[in-house]
């Protein structure tokens, strides 16, 4: 027996021994260890090691696309986690409000400069808050707003290079092609003042564009620098970024950035996911035709009602088989004629052949506007 367990010892060491003498000889010859888990198995049934450039693009690193700087589409592990946030993108009617908010916006803008200004709607995403935080590039004023009906709130972002656009054009400055920000200087009274009149032009008229859709009222609550203390919500949660373009003269210009959680839009997403037929958002003139053709041709239950009487319980209980109940009218009385138990019109009983027939001796009531 203790014979037995001393060989079965000797081959496990010598199993032992042969691997580590195999690795050391893989190190010596330049080739790196690889674990179990980057082994795959190919077309004929042997195993193939994969190599780095698969282990990038089975968890969606790609070196040559990082490299690139291009919003390239996700692949790998990220595409499956970042799969979570494609359901908040299908909102279409949010296109159409921001589509009407960006005509209306460029209007009240050329009013507000005396300038030539171009509004155009760059990008819609969904994005998590978190994220979108740590993407702020820093000195940054954000505007947060109230969304009263909805009781929650957003946030506006306007970049350095639009602030100062701006503050040039109101107030005279260099005609400079493009703006640009002293380092280290942080935002004057004034300039926050601009930003603020600014953003409170652009929320009135994203509250004249959601007014269509449903009534919300957009109101200024406080202007923040350090996005630390701009937390609207968790940092988890989705968002939608709109991203809004402002062109002014002499290609001088920037971005505004408007910033909506999810959970703000939450009670009217009922009313985001429809689908936009025509200017009146959702009014479908065909197919109120087609329900009306429609509706004609529909059965609905008449009620002929001679008279009614009111008894007690207590005669109602005392009913017995053969007993009479007696009603206070004549067969010349008017008939009421009911549907769905709304008077319709009246009519006068009568007989046609062998069947009992009411003749309408009023009009149909409809119901006034």
């Amino acid at each position: 027996m203790a014979e037995t367990e001393t060989k079965a010892g000797d081959a496990a060491a010598d199993e032992w021994a042969a691997a580590l003498e195999a690795e050391e000889k893989q190190k010596a010859a330049g080739g790196a260890v690889t674990p179990a888990a980057d082994v795959a198995v190919g077309e004929d049934g042997q195993q193939r090691i994969l190599n780095q450039d698969e282990i990038d693009t089975l968890l969606g690193f790609d070196v040559k696309k990082d490299g690139a700087g291009g919003d390239e589409q996700k692949d790998g592990i990220f595409a499956i986690l970042d799969k979570s946030m494609t359901a908040y993108e299908k909102l279409p009617m949010l296109e159409v409000v921001f589509d009407r908010m960006v005509r209306q916006l460029s209007t009240a803008l050329r009013n507000f400069t005396s300038e030539n200004v171009d509004v155009s709607l760059d990008s819609m995403v969904s994005i998590r808050f978190e994220d979108y935080l740590n993407s702020i590039p820093l000195p940054a004023l954000l505007v947060i707003f109230r969304a009263v009906e909805w009781e929650n709130f957003g946030m506006v972002t306007v970049d350095s290079s639009q602030i100062y656009s701006t503050v040039d054009v109101l107030l005279g400055g260099r005609k400079s092609p493009r703006a640009t920000r002293v380092e280290g200087r942080p935002y004057t009274t004034i300039e926050q003042d601009i930003v603020k009149r600014t953003v409170d032009i652009i929320l009135a008229e994203m509250t004249s564009a959601f007014e269509p859709l449903s009534p919300a009222t957009f109101h200024f609550d406080r202007l923040e620098s350090n996005p630390r203390f701009a937390t609207i919500t968790r940092p988890g949660n989705p968002a939608l970024l709109v991203k809004l373009r402002i062109d002014l003269v002499e290609d001088r210009g920037g971005m505004v950035e408007i910033l909506l959680p999810h959970t703000t839009l939450e009670p009217i997403r009922d009313l985001l996911l429809q689908m936009f037929m025509g200017e009146n958002f959702g009014q479908d003139t065909v197919w109120e035709k087609h329900l009306g053709k429609e509706l004609r041709n529909t059965n609905v239950e008449i009620e002929a009602v001679l008279t009614e009487k009111t008894v007690t319980l207590k005669d109602v209980m005392a009913l017995q088989v053969g007993s009479t109940v007696m009603l206070d009218c004549t067969q010349d009385d008017p008939v009421t004629l009911r549907c769905g138990g709304i008077p319709v019109t009246t009519g006068t009983l009568g007989r046609v052949d062998d069947h009992i027939a009411i003749s309408i001796r009023d009009p149909i009531k409809r119901k006034k506007e």
